[in-house]
């Protein structure tokens, strides 16, 4: 059993100001016993533009964004799934990169997310990432102190077929690092987030922004950590902090045996 929490914040433009922020709220995860924590997608930058996303995009494995977070790990001898980082791919694109660093701060995994949020809304809220974001391709599962991980971000909620993936890898929690829309989370979140739980029969640690940001954007929150019976272990609803909460391998041993729904696949 390990303490896993889902971080929430209200990232802003600036990008030391928001590291700066994750950091503390890190610190307080650890403090209160977590082994693993997930920061919120774009917890270093909430861009007002491309421009801007473009401008923070870091080598990876280099850069002001992932030394930070890598001497929290090792400060407070914490696992850091650093929500999404913009990692450079090209001269105009950058990957949206969840990159998870071990208790030394070494970077141990590196998921770059594969479905990219490209719509229009019905009030009028309109989001076209892939003019900015290269998508990824690979799922990616890595062993941390609390289970087997899979790596998911925000918009991948909508598209099972990608946790079926993960579970075939053998993952037995997912972090959900996302910036939900209130006018889509408000719709959608809490349903999404518990059905991955229950129809996988896993933990899933969902780590949201919450509130305005740049240009008026307005994010969901509702960070939370489900059990694999959907049952809503923890949840932070409005403003920054988080949800934490005990992760127990052995309860998704015993689900699996009183319904063994995953071994009932046949398509």
């Amino acid at each position: 059993m390990a303490k896993i929490s889902a971080v929430q914040m209200t990232s802003t433009t600036d990008v030391r100001e928001n590291v700066a922020e994750a950091t503390r709220l890190l610190a307080e995860a650890a403090g209160e016993g977590a082994a693993v924590a997930v920061l919120p997608e774009n917890f270093a930058l909430m861009a007002g533009s491309r421009e801007q996303l473009l401008a923070a995009g870091e080598p990876y494995r280099s850069g002001p964004i992932q030394d930070a977070l890598a001497e929290a790990a090792r400060t407070n001898g914490l696992w850091i799934v650093a929500g999404t980082i913009p990692i450079r791919a090209t001269e105009e694109r950058v990957r949206a990169a969840s990159i998870v660093f071990d208790d030394r701060g070494v970077a141990v995994a590196r998921y770059d997310k594969i479905h990219l949020f490209d719509v229009v809304l019905r009030d009028g809220e309109s989001h076209l990432e892939s003019r900015v974001i290269e998508g990824g391709s690979e799922v990616v599962v890595v062993d941390t102190p609390a289970g087997k991980l899979g790596l998911s971000v925000c918009y991948d909620l909508r598209f099972p077929e990608l946790y079926r993936q993960l579970l075939d890898q053998g993952a037995e929690i997912f972090s959900i690092p996302s910036a939900f829309t209130a006018f889509t989370g408000h719709a959608h979140w809490d349903t999404l987030v518990r059905a991955r739980a229950i129809e996988n029969l896993v933990f899933v640690v969902a780590a949201a922004q919450v509130g305005r940001h740049a240009k008026g954007r307005e994010t969901h929150g509702h960070s939370m950590v489900v059990d694999p019976w959907g049952v809503v272990l923890a949840e932070r609803a409005d403003g920054p902090g988080m949800a934490i909460a005990d992760v127990d391998l052995g309860r998704i041993a015993e689900l699996r045996t009183q319904l063994p729904s995953t071994e009932h696949r046949r398509l």
